[in-house]
């Protein structure tokens, strides 16, 4: 039919063509929703022991606001029995996407085939600090005698029940060659930051490492124990064997040792692997 000397469309198109056409805008569509439905956020699940925690609270909302993935976090030592204590969670079969912990302690449970291989990444040093009640006497520690003779004096002492305070009580004393002396007034403090106890006054000297002192109110930090004695511990990170999201988990490492990220690693007492 024409009209005028223009062609219908009705009698210049074969049949069916509407039908076609419409089906290809109806794919296009789709296909335009799928593109800009984003992907779904994961919930990175971590495992931390006290070291490298300030840096990570500190460091965690970034990575959130910029991959929208969500981070869940679960807190203990990097070792013992502890019900808290990583190891022990992981036994137990408690869900991680990413561990945090001693560097060493990550390595055993590397050897018992529950980290993936090539995941380990090393984020920062830490080190040991003594520390007193705020108001108290400070204590002469700058040189290995004055220190020896402050732990003499000294009436009670606390240490961790982490890598430092392990350090201290099968190590250090023994180094110091003062174990009879140090040892009877000593205590392992479980689960609880060592600066708390020093702050109720429950301890008049207290050993922890420096990023796990600083957050804590009502101490001083005297500073690092001498260098002859000092034990510097490495934190790592790794990917636990059966993560349930590990491409987010290794974004999550990469952005906790990103050398951009240093200067926050160490206002918390820490020193970036990078400064080495």
């Amino acid at each position: 039919m024409t009209r005028t000397g223009f062609v219908t469309t009705a009698s210049a198109r074969p049949y069916g063509w509407g039908r076609r056409r419409l089906a290809r805008v109806a794919a296009g569509l789709l296909a335009g929703l799928v593109l800009a439905v984003p992907a779904e956020a994961a919930e990175v699940r971590v495992m931390i022991s006290g070291g490298f925690t300030a840096a990570y609270q500190a460091l965690v909302p970034g990575f959130e606001a910029k991959t929208g993935d969500k981070v869940e976090t679960a807190y203990g030592p990097s070792m013992g029995t502890a019900p808290e204590a990583i190891p022990v969670r992981l036994t137990r079969g408690e869900p991680a996407d990413v561990v945090i912990m001693v560097g060493y302690a990550l390595d055993a449970l590397d050897k018992e085939g529950k980290i993936e291989p090539g995941t380990k990444v090393a984020l920062a040093d830490s080190r040991i600090a003594l520390a007193v009640k705020a108001g108290a006497k400070v204590p002469d520690i700058a040189t290995l005698d004055a220190f020896k003779k402050a732990l003499l004096s000294a009436t009670s002492i606390a240490y961790s029940d982490s890598a430092s305070g392990v350090y201290i009580e099968k190590e250090m004393y023994g180094k110091l060659g003062l174990e009879k002396e140090l040892a009877p007034k000593s205590k392992m403090i479980v689960a609880e930051r060592v600066g708390n106890v020093v702050a109720r006054g429950d301890a008049e000297f207290g050993f922890q490492q420096i990023a796990e002192l600083k957050p804590v109110k009502g101490i001083t930090i005297v500073g690092p124990i001498p260098p002859e004695v000092q034990k510097v511990t490495v934190f790592s990170a790794g990917i636990p064997k059966g993560a349930r999201h590990p491409e987010a988990a290794r974004a999550l490492i990469a952005w906790l040792s990103a050398p951009e990220h240093a200067a926050t690693v160490t206002e918390t007492g820490l020193d970036p692997i990078k400064a080495r």
